[in-house]
């Protein structure tokens, strides 16, 4: 608890500043807790299943999901990546993180080794710590992309797999496609090097949110031992509906005993089976998404607006965070600073990542402007502004 979440932390400490002083003086950045709607279609999906229920579509299923999801995520997942997936390569979860800790009781032994890139979302250590594993932090370059030299150099005989996370949370950097085809080289030279499989899993939850044109770089087309974990919490603003799924490369090595014990670890770590409602909506919902270009213009309001404030920081690529360099070394001291301008952020040591601090811009537009005075503020007193 003690080196718990820094993002619910100061989500807990904004929460009594919003009592003391008003919610609607204090503007709050520190959660990703996306405002947005569901987009219509959801909401046609919920009317039509209300109003026409069918015998048994509350009971349960296969632990699994049911058969007709997974085959409408796996049709969407092969069209978008070209790679054959099937019903029989997807396990409906509770999530991301759901799926996350699925995978990793799966596929971890006690002292195993999972690769981190910093920055990371915060909760990974502890994931890997709930199934007696052991987190190997990597640097990233100054434009958040993983460093593969330091990757080849960390890899040994108890690396299990490599997690990445792209659109990333928190800086929102996209790994291009040559870096991903990078990171492939090393794992395949690495497994030949020391005997053994390593998998790579990709945290895809911001995957469909991304900016300027861009289109999504796979990592399944470049190390055929992966397996994507993602959620619907961003893409269609279900986060606590916590529907998601783990998706294993069908060309996977031990593509089968995955699955298996997948299916096995999502009854036996007591999610039993991913909500049954959420699974009849999302089925036909895999091609849709929130507005991406809503999302896109309170990036660039916020990013600009720092900007012309002095702050340093990388343009965003996707997600819905900025992660600023914090105008003086300590970003704790910082964040504390800003708090008293009434804006709530988060230390970029929360992410593994000391010396910069995180901005969630999925909130209403009036928060967006109103945190523009603290902002201000913090630069002019550390310096910054231009």
């Amino acid at each position: 608890m003690a080196s718990g979440s820094w993002i619910r932390r100061m989500f807990e400490e904004g929460a009594i500043l919003k009592n003391q002083y008003g919610e609607e003086n204090i503007f709050d950045l520190s959660l990703g807790n996306p405002i947005m709607e569901p987009p219509a279609e959801f909401f046609r999906e919920l009317k039509e299943i209300a109003e026409h229920p069918t015998p048994g579509m509350h009971r349960y299923m296969s632990n699994a999901g049911y058969t007709e999801t997974r085959a409408t995520v796996a049709e969407q997942l092969a069209l978008e990546t070209g790679i054959k997936f099937t019903a029989n390569d997807v396990i409906m979860t509770h999530g991301a993180a759901g799926a996350l800790n699925v995978v990793l009781k799966t596929i971890l032994n006690h002292g195993d080794e999972l690769i981190i890139f910093a920055p990371y979302f915060a909760e990974y250590v502890h994931y890997v710590d709930n199934h007696y594993g052991v987190s190997r932090i990597l640097p990233t370059d100054e434009q958040f992309a993983p460093r593969v030299d330091e990757l080849e150099q960390a890899i040994n005989e108890r690396t299990r797999a490599v997690l990445i996370n792209s659109p990333n949370n928190p800086s929102g950097a996209v790994y291009s496609e040559e870096r991903l085809r990078a990171i492939g080289d090393v794992l395949r030279k690495k497994e030949a090097e020391l005997g053994t499989h390593i998998l790579l899993i990709s945290d895809e939850a911001y995957r469909k949110l991304i900016y300027d044109g861009l289109e999504y770089p796979f990592p399944v087309h470049h190390h055929q031992n992966s397996i994507i974990t993602t959620s619907h919490s961003k893409d269609l603003a279900l986060p606590g509906e916590r529907i998601g799924y783990i998706a294993v490369h069908p060309e996977c090595h031990g593509q089968e005993e995955l699955v298996n014990g997948f299916i096995h670890v999502n009854r036996t770590l007591g999610f039993v089976n991913a909500s049954a409602l959420m699974q009849h909506i999302v089925r036909h919902l895999q091609g849709v998404t929130v507005s991406i270009a809503e999302y896109q213009r309170k990036r660039d309001f916020l990013y600009d607006n720092l900007s012309a404030m002095g702050y340093s920081m990388v343009k965003p690529q996707g997600a819905f965070y900025l992660f600023p360099k914090s105008p003086i070394e300590d970003d704790v001291e910082f964040v504390r600073e800003l708090q008293k301008l009434k804006v709530l952020t988060v230390p970029g040591r929360g992410f593994g990542t000391p010396g910069y601090f995180r901005i969630a811009y999925c909130v209403e537009d009036a928060v967006l402007e109103g945190s523009l005075n603290g902002l201000r503020e913090a630069a002019r007193k550390f310096g910054v502004t231009r």
